[in-house]
């Protein structure tokens, strides 16, 4: 199982390098596919995924990210409201065939996976962004695995009922690690005008709080799954399930390394 899952994981990063490189099309291609696979493993686990509702979830997610490449991000919040409006005349021309539940699920699923997904090609998009998106899996993934590593070592303290495995110590380390990781990221990051703060202190800021934040990207999915009584949502990628089990970090991560970055960059000491 470890070495399945090891293997994964290289095939992963390899994959993310070659589309981070290439960005444009082919990273929004990319992202939208992952996107209309989490939304159907999130549909899945509602018994929705070939409701009319979930089918405006993928029309529109496929949309959002044409929208996306073409540069038109600010209709982001017009595409959800018609999607809400969507679901919601579905609700009332079957009702009572089902509870508010289902178009609630609905909206949410597409704000959660594709619009907080999409957030990557944002941070590549930014100048320098073909750096700067390692930021995402640096907080997501380089936090897990340092915790990982601390946790095995020094954890004793439960975090969470909803992962027996994770540990106080273990998250602690994910974060500081995930620091010292972005702080040495900084010291290779070419010089760019985006930043009036040094790198050496966005990056590593950047890389805490989303290291923080990736630790409730995880227990999210899984409470998720817990109230539908489900173990992964899929099996497509070996040893670690489906999209949503491999990418709920990320899908955290990646809104509030954009936003940090864009903030960071307005401000100077």
């Amino acid at each position: 199982m470890f070495v399945t899952r090891l293997i994964s994981g290289v095939v992963l990063v390899a994959l993310a390098v070659l589309v981070f490189f290439a960005g444009g099309g082919w990273l929004a291609a990319v992202l939208g596919v992952l996107a209309l696979i989490g939304l159907f493993e999130l549909f899945r686990v509602q018994k929705m995924e070939w409701h009319p509702m979930a089918w405006s979830g993928y029309i529109l997610s496929a949309g959002y990210y044409v929208l996306l490449y073409l540069g038109l991000s600010r209709w982001t919040t017009g595409l959800l409201i018609l999607h809400l409006v969507t679901v919601l005349i579905i609700y009332v021309l079957q009702y009572p065939a089902y509870r508010i539940d289902k178009p609630a699920f609905s909206v949410l699923a597409l704000l959660y996976v594709s619009v907080m997904l999409g957030c990557i090609y944002q941070t590549r998009m930014l100048e320098g962004g073909r750096w700067l998106v390692w930021l995402i899996l640096i907080g997501s993934w380089g936090s897990d695995t340092c915790a990982y590593v601390v946790g095995k070592m020094f954890g004793k303290h439960h975090f969470s009922e909803l992962s027996p495995k994770k540990t106080i110590e273990g998250c602690v380390g994910g974060i500081l690690g995930a620091g010292l990781i972005g702080y040495i990221f900084s010291r290779f990051f070419p010089y760019t005008h985006m930043f009036l703060l040094p790198t050496g202190f966005v990056f590593p800021l950047t890389a805490v709080v989303s290291a923080a934040i990736s630790q409730f990207g995880d227990l999210a999915a899984s409470a998720i799954k817990r109230n539908f009584d489900v173990k992964d949502y899929g099996r497509l990628i070996p040893g670690h399930g489906g999209v949503m089990d491999r990418f709920d970090s990320v899908i955290f991560v990646a809104p509030f390394v954009y936003y940090l970055l864009v903030l960071t960059s307005y401000i100077h000491l």
